[in-house]
C-alpha cells in the first residue's frame, strides 16, 4: 500500500521530532555525567536536581516572584505595540515619515539595556513603572519591522481593487491592510515577546524588582547553582511557551487568509 500522507505533515513531525530528540539526548548524557561525577555540580547541577528544585520553587512561595516577571513583560509588550504599530504604519504609508523615522529607529537599537535601566530609574524612580519601559524598548522594534513589513508586502493589486470600491484612509487600513498584514505583525510580536522577558529580568536585577530578576540575584549572591539554573529554565520554558502560542496564531490567521 502506498503512503499518502502529505508530505508538509512529515516534514511538520520531523522539525517537532529532530530538535526534540536531540535536546533529550543532551540531558541524558548531561545527566549520566553529573552522576558519574565527571562534572562539578557546584559548576553544572544534574538536570534531575535543577528540574526537582524547579517543581519545589512553583509549588512553594517562590512562584510569587514569577507573577511580577510577568506583569512588567506583558505591560512592556503592550507597550511597545501601542507605539510601534501606529509609527510602523506611518514609516509604511509615507516616504517622507520612513526617512524621517528609520535612521533613528536603527540607532535606537545600539543601545543596550543594562546601560539604559539606570538612567530609567533616574528619570522614574523604582518600581514597576521602568521595568515596563525597559521591556517595552527592547519589544518595540521587532513589532515596528514586523508592522512595515506587513503593511509594504500587501498585493498592490489588492489595495487598489479595495480603492476602486471605495476604500480609502481608514477604511482602507482597518479592512485590507491591517489584517492582510496581521501576520507579520503577530511574527514581529513572536520575536518580541520573549525580548520582554528578558527586559523584565534586567530591570529587576538593576531597579530590585520584585520578580525573577530579583530571584537570580539573591541566588547569584548566595552561590546557589542549582537555584540559578532552576529560575533559567523557567525562563525558557515561559520564552518557548510564548513564542509557540503566537506562532500558532500566526499560522492559523495565514491558513484562514489563504482559503
Amino acid at each position: 500500500m502506498s503512503d499518502h500522507r502529505p508530505h508538509g505533515v512529515t516534514r511538520g513531525a520531523v522539525g517537532v521530532l529532530a530538535p526534540l530528540g536531540l535536546g533529550v539526548l543532551v540531558l541524558l548524557a548531561w545527566e549520566a555525567a553529573a552522576r558519574a561525577g565527571l562534572v562539578d555540580p557546584f559548576f553544572l547541577p544534574a538536570p534531575a536536581d535543577i528540574l526537582a528544585r524547579l517543581r519545589d520553587d512553583l509549588v512553594g512561595t517562590n512562584r510569587e516572584f514569577l507573577w511580577p516577571t510577568l506583569a512588567a513583560a506583558g505591560w512592556g509588550t503592550l507597550l511597545a505595540a501601542a507605539v510601534a504599530i501606529p509609527l510602523g504604519i506611518a514609516i509604511a504609508s509615507s516616504r517622507i515619515a520612513r526617512r524621517l523615522l528609520e535612521p533613528y529607529v536603527a540607532a535606537s537599537q545600539a543601545l543596550p539595556a543594562v546601560a539604559v535601566a539606570p538612567l530609567l530609574v533616574l528619570w522614574l524612580g523604582y518600581g514597576l513603572l521602568p521595568v515596563v519601559v525597559l521591556c517595552a524598548l527592547m519589544v518595540f522594534f521587532p513589532i515596528l519591522l514586523g508592522t512595515v513589513l506587513g503593511l509594504t508586502e500587501v498585493d498592490p493589486d489588492v489595495v487598489e481593487a479595495a480603492r476602486l470600491d471605495g476604500a480609502s484612509g481608514p477604511s482602507l487600513l482597518g479592512r485590507i491592510l491591517l489584517p492582510l498584514a496581521l501576520p507579520s505583525l503577530l511574527t514581529g510580536l513572536r520575536n518580541g515577546v520573549t525580548l520582554s522577558l528578558t527586559g523584565a529580568i534586567v530591570g529587576e536585577i538593576v531597579t530590585g524588582g520584585r520578580g525573577l530578576g530579583l530571584l537570580l540575584s539573591g541566588r547569584a549572591a548566595a552561590a546557589d547553582t542549582t537555584g540559578l539554573f532552576a529560575v533559567l529554565t523557567l525562563l525558557c520554558a515561559l520564552a518557548a511557551l510564548l513564542f509557540a502560542l503566537i506562532g500558532a496564531l500566526s499560522t492559523h490567521l495565514r491558513h484562514r487568509q489563504d482559503t
